[in-house]
């Protein structure tokens, strides 16, 4: 076919504005890729004043976002305003239901919406493609779908949110403490608007559930994902890691297990000098395991204007030519539910906890930890000027479960004078 491909482009914020660069900037490359011409009818966006550093005068303007979806010159609706319901939403079913396809680099909404727009894109036979969902400019979802479609996916696993990943490491080039690198990344522009998106792991945790979804065979289940932010984590646990040889990251792992679909999303001890380990600054990396293939290793930018539209486009050209998938890879009838197998896989975790500084405070923790059936490795003990003893231990590897357990029978003795951290230490593959 050789009528021009055209694109309503919906939201104009940083990926917006860089899918409009890549188009203005690369046409005639994208049309010797695709043997089709691929241009912009209409955009759409909360604010039509805002100068936005391109010229938006050739293109059509819809103040309504499933306007734009019904425009009869556009053949594509590409969906970048964010959001998990409200008009990202609205405007992808509308796109759907006139038997346009979709391209979108909104997580929220289909790691909560995403088994329901499948089935739907899937029967009105029509593509709904998400590259630029999950790590920026990392085509994970190709990887999945395509390249490592011969496998039998047994892990994925990575690091998948690149405002962490600057905090943690900002922390630990500069010795100072969470709140002020929290505060540096605000002024940077680094945070979502709730950061607890960021912080708290659920950014990430979306990117997690997809993955996991087509390397598993499962509808979405982000309910499913036990997500534990980076707020707890302080300067003295980056450097007691780094004594050990770790560096801290928030780190996502999804797993088939005897029990089922194991999804967590945590800060994690991982060895300094591994690739997840070197990881600095928004670099995302996701590590991917296959019974075929074995372990493959993808890095890149997580986010960004230049990388995340350049997966945008990828969905892009792949429609333009002609490539359709179902959405997770496999028809979304056919996705089983997922069976939840929460922390089930055992690991070694460092613990650090403030104790009362009173005769028989450490060895109560070790009694109870004892009964609980978790073996000790190390142990150490920090000099102190005030009446609280800061303890750091070191267990083999146990169930995350089990853990939390006796860290509840830990506090219920009365010995600790705050709630204890506890950072698992990662398996290795």
């Amino acid at each position: 076919m050789t009528t021009p491909l055209r694109l309503g482009i919906a939201g104009l914020g940083t990926v917006g504005v860089g899918v409009l660069r890549i188009i203005e900037a690369h046409g005639a490359m994208l049309t010797a890729r695709t043997g089709r011409a691929i241009s912009i009818s209409a955009v759409s966006a909360r604010s039509r004043g805002k100068d936005r550093g391109i010229d938006l005068s050739g293109y059509g303007w819809e103040d309504d976002p499933v306007a734009l979806a019904h425009r009869s010159d556009v053949d594509i609706f590409v969906e970048l305003m964010g959001g998990s319901d409200g008009p990202a939403k609205a405007a992808t079913e509308a796109a759907l239901d006139a038997g346009k396809p979709v391209v979108t680099a909104n997580k929220a909404m289909l790691a909560l919406h995403g088994q329901a727009l499948a089935e739907r894109a899937e029967a009105a036979g029509v593509p709904l493609r998400f590259e630029a969902a999950v790590a920026g400019g990392i085509p994970c979802i190709k990887a999945l779908t395509e390249g490592l479609a011969g496998n039998a996916i047994t892990r994925v696993s990575g690091v998948m949110n690149g405002t962490c990943n600057y905090i943690l490491t900002r922390m630990e080039s500069s010795g100072l403490p969470y709140a002020d690198i929290f505060e540096e990344a605000r002024a940077l522009g680094y945070l979502e608007a709730d950061p607890t998106l960021d912080v708290g792991g659920i950014d990430a945790g979306h990117k997690l559930a997809l993955l996991a979804a087509i390397a598993f065979g499962t509808q979405v289940d982000f309910d499913g994902v036990e997500l534990q932010g980076i707020e707890k984590v302080s300067i003295d646990d980056i450097r007691r890691a780094g004594d050990m040889g770790y560096r801290i990251k928030l780190l996502g792992e999804a797993r088939r297990t005897e029990a089922g679909i194991e999804q967590s999303m945590r800060p994690t001890l991982v060895p300094a000098a591994s690739p997840l380990g070197q990881l600095e600054g928004g670099t995302n990396m996701i590590v991917i395991e296959g019974d075929a293939v074995g372990q493959i290793v993808l890095r890149g930018a997580g986010a960004g204007e230049g990388p995340t539209a350049s997966a945008v486009m990828g969905d892009v050209c792949d429609i333009a030519r002609g490539l359709k998938l179902p959405t997770f890879g496999q028809p979304a009838t056919s996705l089983t539910a997922a069976q939840r197998a929460h922390a089930v896989t055992e690991c070694a975790h460092y613990i650090r906890m403030s104790l009362r500084d009173e005769p028989g405070a450490l060895a109560r923790v070790a009694t109870v930890l004892g009964e609980a059936g978790i073996s000790i490795d190390r142990m150490r003990q920090y000099d102190h000027p005030g009446a609280d003893a800061p303890v750091l231990i070191v267990t083999h590897p146990c169930a995350p479960g089990a853990l939390s357990s006796a860290l509840s029978g830990v506090v219920e003795t009365g010995v600790v004078t705050e709630d204890p951290v506890a950072l698992q230490i990662q398996v290795p593959s």
